[in-house]
């Protein structure tokens, strides 16, 4: 089963905004995996979802949010990547 989006393209769309020069926010397929995760935990947390829920699982939410640029990513210089924040 393929993944829709790709691990390489929801990376690109989150690194998207970053200026040239900049260092990527997102430079890995784990630090994806972390941060998609960490959105679902919030949306389970109940935090309101950024795009329609259609009885979807928190997970698929968090991708497509990313995917459509609808949360940001803000990663502090200082923070591990396992610890960024929305």
């Amino acid at each position: 089963m393929m993944l829709r989006p790709s691990y390489n393209d929801l990376i690109k769309v989150v690194n998207s905004g970053v200026e040239p020069g900049d260092e990527p926010l997102i430079q890995s397929r784990y630090s994806i995996v972390i941060a998609t995760a960490k959105r679902a935990r919030q949306l389970i947390a109940g935090e309101e979802s950024a795009v329609p829920a259609d009885a979807r699982k928190p997970l698929s939410i968090a991708i497509d949010e990313l995917y459509q640029s609808k949360v940001k990513i803000i990663n502090d210089d200082n923070t591990p990547e396992d610890e960024i924040e929305y």
